[in-house]
């Protein structure tokens, strides 16, 4: 596999909205180049600079290594199982990042860690990596484990976005705890085109990981509400509508966010068990941003994100009985649904966005600086 040639260096620049985080004292002023590999990242032209601009000052210089082939939607997949071609491109986009750094590389999603972390052994390069938005789903047993733990043993830091990850991802790949590090998903700024529909108000569920539309499903038949499903095929599967709910399939990323934006209510029903990591983070993160009124189970991380009756509503996961009673808390009450959505946009801005990711991330490096 060749190492692709269209990277392109970012010198680093200073923006004003960037939030200032000063680096240790005890660190050399000399400049540490970090090459990033993202699965989203296809196009240099369109697909943006993730998180480099954010990271302030001018100790950090990044270049960005484009993915050999663009990334399928996760939702329009047969499975949620990445593929032997999957790998593939994952692989040879790894090779790519070791083999071209001057320092270090961050990876964002696991898949790309793994990737990296294999080439890093084989070409026994000793280089510090840093693995941002790792989170797997479920922690799998067996031959999964085996691998993730083979791979994964020499990253310098993993970045996770809610606090229980730390733990579970510690014990489950037998690392040190202080490899892991909690930081909030982010989401740039999204402009809000629509207002809520007061003709006909909805609730919207959007997303697919590890729902719980049974529940929901039970909620809103009970209260005889409209309600719109954006999810996969796969979330769906076996579930019979109720008469008040639509689920449109294929729904682009516009689409949801204009749902997202026109419904009443955003709900985020979630299932629970020991092996699930975390999952609803991004739709309550996007709610959130928007200033809408998110529900969501409070399980998988939910509560890293909302502060129950100020920033959005926390229900028991798998309660008919609680989502119910939050529901009608909200419905009929526009004024607490303003107050709580304000409030949430407020804390999005200041704790999901991007300045406080860069932020994030300039003291990760910082840190890594530090052991090496």
């Amino acid at each position: 596999m060749e190492a692709i040639s269209n990277q392109r260096v970012f010198p680093r620049f200073d923006k004003t909205s960037a939030v200032q985080c000063p680096s240790p004292t005890s660190l050399n002023s000399k400049v540490t180049h970090w090459t990033i590999v993202a699965p989203f990242i296809h196009d240099l032209e369109h697909d943006g600079q993730w998180l480099a601009p954010y990271v302030s000052g001018a100790r950090y210089h990044f270049n960005i290594i484009p993915r050999p082939r663009p990334l399928r939607s996760w939702h329009n997949r047969a499975s949620s199982v990445t593929n032997i071609a999957g790998w593939v491109t994952y692989l040879q986009h790894g090779k790519n990042a070791v083999q071209t750094t001057d320092g270090g590389v961050i990876t964002v999603f696991p898949q790309l860690a793994s990737a990296v972390g294999m080439c890093q052994q084989l070409s026994r390069r000793q280089i510090p990596v840093v693995a941002w938005l790792f989170n797997v789903g479920t922690c799998q047993s067996g031959v999964r484990r085996r691998v993730a733990q083979a791979s994964l043993q020499h990253i310098s830091r993993f970045v996770v976005h809610t606090r229980r990850e730390c733990d579970m991802y510690s014990q489950w790949l037998g690392l040190p705890k202080e490899r892991f590090v909690f930081f909030p998903y982010q989401v740039a700024d999204i402009p809000v085109i629509y207002e809520e529909n007061a003709t006909q108000p909805f609730i919207a569920a959007i997303g697919s990981a590890h729902r719980d539309f049974p529940t929901l499903f039970q909620a809103v038949e009970k209260l005889k509400l409209p309600t719109v499903v954006a999810s996969g095929s796969r979330a769906l599967t076996g579930l019979q509508l109720p008469s008040h709910v639509q689920a449109p399939l294929d729904l682009g990323k516009q689409d949801c966010l204009r749902l997202a934006q026109e419904a009443r209510i955003n709900i985020v029903p979630m299932t629970t068990n020991a092996h699930i990591t975390a999952a609803g983070q991004v739709t309550i993160v996007e709610a959130m941003r928007m200033g809408r009124v998110v529900i969501a189970s409070r399980c998988n991380g939910a509560e890293d994100y909302i502060i129950h009756g100020e920033t959005g509503l926390l229900v028991e996961p798998g309660s008919t009985q609680a989502l119910v009673r939050a529901i009608e808390m909200l419905w009929d009450d526009p004024q607490l649904r303003n107050k709580i959505g304000h409030n949430a946009k407020n804390y999005a801005a200041q704790h999901f966005s991007d300045e406080a990711a860069g932020a994030a991330l300039q003291s990760v490096l910082d840190d890594v600086g530090l052991m090496t």
